[in-house]
């Protein structure tokens, strides 16, 4: 009778602990990256009987029961729809890394954002683990990347970037002249723009005037080019060329000094035969220009893409990677030890944290990271609400076992009195 009354007791602890966690489950069902958990329950040891007159069958009986783990489910929740591309979900294996009070932490919660200084945070402040490009130096991008290549586990740091970034401009090198310049003795001129090294937009002009009188055989023309500030208040730059065409209007030579734009050096490129510039009186004069370069840039402002890279992206319409976050991988998931919220840590049984690699030895992430989506809880409201019912049977028939046995030591004693 004794043993009864402690047995149900067991029952009760053991039932009460799996309520307590079926209830934490349900109470976090909209807690983006949460894991549930569920309790393992293993019999307490039995006790023998007589064994010298249980003959063939030994004689045992319970002790009750005792809660063995509480295993945490670590099945992916669904992905539902995020506000900025700085909300980040693992579609597969993987986890964050992030790290708050010196500690690195590991969830997939990736509720992530950008602070007034630029570091990628959680919404508690703790800062986001990846790779840095590397492509940064004085406030100035060095390099554009398409895509950050991660570095090894152990390097992974604070992704934090500058709040202020400049592209660098790119110095037009070349400007090219196509169209028809036609056959009339008029002067026609054409204009292209060349991007200096302090990123301002020149004006390079070619002037043409037909020699007079014609060559024997074909049209020749004298060139005066220019280089001038777009205002036309300042002129870097004065050269004489020419240019001469075939009967049948093809480009046969040209011949244009190398023109100072304002410290940088441009050529001037007029095609050749039919390809660029030509003169015949099938058309009216019509002349279109290009050329190469970029103005610099200032920082828009950063984003995350699908491949996990940071992207900053500036006012010329460029853009660069400049960091990854990264994904880290266990060989024993189910060995992390379970922290507060949605937070795990790693343990003796996880083994230590690991990235995956390609056919090239490179490290990679390993599973896609989706911008603009939230990996929800995993918990299954329904799932839990009937483990609920059950526990609460549970509970109840504990109770009576308990109060059965109080009954039947009250009637012995009465018995005894």
């Amino acid at each position: 009778m004794i043993q009864a009354f402690y047995t149900g007791i067991s029952g009760l602890q053991a039932t009460q602990m799996a309520i307590d966690v079926t209830s934490d489950n349900l109470s976090n069902v909209n807690t983006v990256g949460f894991k549930n958990s569920s309790v393992e329950f293993s019999s307490v040891f039995a006790s023998a009987g007589d064994r010298a007159n249980a003959g063939a069958i030994t004689s045992q009986s319970g002790s009750g029961v005792k809660v063995q783990a509480t295993a945490v489910n670590l099945s992916q929740g669904e992905l539902i729809q995020g506000d900025r591309d700085t909300e980040l979900a693992i579609d597969g294996d993987g986890w964050f890394g992030v790290k708050g009070n010196g500690n690195t932490e590991y969830t997939r919660n990736g509720n992530f954002n950008f602070d007034a200084d630029r570091n990628l945070v959680t919404d508690d402040g703790s800062h986001v683990l990846g790779t840095m490009g590397n492509n940064i130096k004085d406030g100035v991008l060095v390099e554009s990347l398409n895509s950050v290549d991660l570095g090894s586990v152990n390097t992974q740091e604070a992704l934090n970037f500058p709040t202020d970034l400049r592209y660098p401009v790119e110095p037009t090198s070349k400007v090219s002249f196509s169209g028809n310049l036609g056959i009339n003795t008029t002067t026609t001129s054409a204009s292209s723009t060349a991007i200096s090294a302090s990123s301002e937009n020149n004006a390079v002009k070619l002037a043409f005037t037909q020699v007079i009188p014609k060559p024997a055989s074909g049209t020749a023309w004298d060139i005066v080019a220019t280089v001038k500030s777009a205002d036309g208040s300042t002129t870097y730059d004065t050269q004489q060329g020419s240019v001469t065409f075939t009967e049948t209007g093809a480009l046969d030579s040209f011949n244009i000094p190398i023109l100072d734009n304002d410290g940088t050096a441009v050529s001037v490129d007029l095609g050749s035969a039919f390809d660029g510039l030509i003169a015949n009186g099938i058309e009216e004069p019509s002349i279109s220009s290009s050329s190469n370069g970029l103005e610099g840039g200032d920082l828009v402002g950063y984003r995350i893409n699908q491949d996990a890279n940071v992207v900053a992206a500036f006012s010329n319409g460029r853009s660069s990677s400049v960091g990854k976050v990264a994904i880290f991988h266990f060989q024993n998931d189910q060995g992390l030890e379970k922290l507060s919220g949605s937070r795990f840590t790693q343990s003796n049984n996880s083994g230590n944290p690991i990235f995956f690699t390609d056919s090239n030895g490179t490290n990679v992430n390993g599973s896609s990271v989706l911008n603009y989506r939230l990996e929800n809880s995993n918990v299954r409201v329904e799932v839990g609400l009937t483990e609920l019912i059950v526990m609460q049977r549970s509970y109840d028939a504990n109770s009576k076992s308990i109060s059965t046995s109080d009954e039947m030591i009250q009637k012995a004693l009465n018995m005894g009195a």
